[in-house]
């Protein structure tokens, strides 16, 4: 294995609707679907999908939810010997997407909030990335980075969703990805004083972090290091569901680079992979094949 992914496991309740209800409302939409997803298992799906060795570390419940939460980790060759099977019930998101493509998510967290630093793998020998998010408890991720770090890892941090930033957990982050809401969370904790996008993303750099990225949406990314920066434009799509592109773009970078590419190519291949998989519905199911991936960025 190379990529470790420490990550959330749900099954995904979808419904197509004309537009996301406002607080009050009720929107009819089309017939509900139940497919694979939770940020952990989409990006390890990613990772894979892109062409790297990948193991995910994660729990699902014993309900009937288990077997789709699995499925798409299971086609894509993610190794699971990692994961923990829990008297809770699996994670369960329910996604409403609109005619724009745009989505609201709630997700209702089950196993994955019973994850705890005990479930962690004892030995990383093998690995050379550890890959997380923010959908586990703020003990469990801390943890991972550390023992990574200590061990020699390049850990990236997706932080998203939002949190209280955690200062810990930044110091034995390599490599941070937000998107401008997360951005914005830990500007205000650190008291940044940049005042724009990249500014803020600069200053966090003093916490620790060697890179950190923004993703722009339709605008692209924003990659700053100690000496340089990328601004890579957003690939040109019609989206059909913007489900699960963050998730695309964070695994196929992890990949990339875990693969040894320099850090321009994998943050370009990683932001025309997250345009590919607003093309489809769904998440892990709209994620480009490394064939597919490959064919776009020859073009």
């Amino acid at each position: 294995m190379t990529v470790l992914v420490v990550g959330s496991v749900n099954a995904d309740l979808t419904v197509r609707a004309p537009s996301i209800p406002a607080p009050g409302e009720t929107v009819l939409g089309e017939d509900a679907r139940v497919s694979p997803g939770g940020k952990g298992a989409n990006q390890a799906v990613a990772a894979a999908r892109a062409g790297a060795s990948v193991a995910l570390c994660g729990a699902v419940g014993r309900d009937p939810f288990r077997e789709p939460a699995l499925s798409g980790l299971t086609r894509a060759g993610v190794d699971l010997s990692g994961l923990h099977h829990l008297d809770a019930p699996t994670g369960l998101a329910l996604i409403t997407v609109a005619a724009s493509g745009e989505n609201a998510i709630t997700v209702a967290s089950g196993a994955n909030a019973r994850v705890t630093p005990a479930h962690l793998p004892a030995d990383l020998r093998g690995f050379t990335h550890l890959l997380l998010q923010g959908e586990l408890s703020p003990e469990v991720t801390r943890e991972a980075a550390r023992r990574a770090h200590a061990a020699g890892l390049t850990v990236l941090h997706n932080a998203a969703p939002a949190r209280t930033p955690d200062p810990d957990l930044l110091a034995h982050t390599h490599h941070l990805l937000v998107n401008e809401h997360e951005l914005a969370a830990f500007a205000s904790a650190f008291a940044s004083g940049g005042e724009d996008v990249a500014g803020q993303a600069r200053d966090l750099l003093a916490g620790g972090p060697q890179a950190v990225t923004v993703t722009l949406g339709a605008q692209g990314s924003l990659t700053v290091t100690g000496d340089s920066a990328y601004r890579l434009p957003a690939f040109p799509v019609t989206p059909v569901d913007t489900t699960g592109a963050g998730d695309t773009f964070c695994g196929v970078l992890t990949a990339w680079l875990a693969q040894g590419h320099p850090l321009p190519d994998a943050l370009h291949a990683a932001g025309v992979a997250a345009a590919l998989a607003c093309t489809r519905p769904g998440a892990q199911d709209a994620m480009p094949s490394r064939e597919e991936l490959a064919a776009a960025l020859a073009r």
